[in-house]
């Protein structure tokens, strides 16, 4: 009964949270839009001025997220991906625990990172890197209170909640890393500052841990593929001795004996 009671909470929240998010009205929508169109005059029209201290809070507030949602996240992905095929039961701890610490100093950084940019930018929201980046902070905020909340094992909202907790983690993922690009175009129009190299590193580092997360489903399968091939060298009847071939070798070794 508390399991099920524990079910409908967990289902409640979650519904509470994505129709809060996800389902904007008509006329929310129509101003999303109108405010978009605008922002983007805007920022053509009043190019961004820089001293040497707003330049250094840019420069942290990039790093910071950076750090966060484009490097230490994705990680932590990578290393519970490590874990789920695990079948030591301390490593699979170990990598656990290391998932928790990369996902907690995340959530930190981006919290620094969200602190900096509403105490000292222009936190007008009418652009779209501060929209999403707002909306990024509640579920990054949110996702490792769901963490902390999983139910047991063996309890059906586990599945649910594991569903849901893939699904917002990898989401903030990949809108994080869409919204560095887009942070990114966002200062070389408003400064006129190149970002080519950023980029360009950017996208290196973004394409080797896609790399990784795709060789992850393929690694023990690969593995395998190796070793099943050593096998076929060898032919499977080789290791199987047949009674008549076994009585022979002992008939001779008797013999040997014998003489």
């Amino acid at each position: 009964m508390m399991a099920l009671k524990r079910e409908w909470t967990y289902v409640i929240l979650v519904c509470f949270v994505l129709l809060t998010v996800a389902l904007p009205s008509a006329e929310s929508a129509q101003n999303f839009t109108t405010k978009m169109n605008q922002s983007h005059k805007d920022s053509q029209s009043s190019p961004l001025k820089l001293n040497p201290k707003l330049s250094l809070q840019i420069k942290i507030h990039a790093l910071l997220l950076w750090g966060s949602v484009g490097f230490l996240m994705p990680i932590g992905i990578l290393v519970i991906r490590f874990a789920s095929s695990c079948t030591c039961g301390k490593n699979f701890r170990i990598l656990f625990y290391l998932h928790v610490v990369l996902q907690t100093v995340a959530v930190g950084l981006a919290t620094a990172g969200a602190v900096l940019s509403l105490k000292n930018f222009e936190n007008n929201f009418n652009n779209t890197h501060q929209r999403i980046g707002l909306a990024l902070y509640g579920f990054i905020w949110f996702q490792p209170l769901l963490g902390f909340l999983r139910p047991n094992r063996g309890v059906k909202a586990r599945s649910i909640w594991y569903l849901i907790h893939w699904l917002i983690g990898i989401g903030i993922c990949i809108v994080g890393i869409a919204n560095i690009y887009i942070g990114l175009h966002t200062f070389h129009e408003r400064t006129s500052k190149s970002v080519r190299l950023w980029v360009a590193l950017f996208t290196l580092e973004v394409s080797f841990f896609g790399f990784i997360y795709l060789l992850q489903d393929r690694w023990m399968y690969m593995l395998g593929q190796g070793a099943r091939h050593c096998d076929e060298q060898i032919r499977p009847t080789d290791h199987i001795t047949s009674p008549s071939t076994s009585t022979n070798k002992k008939q001779i070794t008797i013999s040997d004996i014998i003489g």
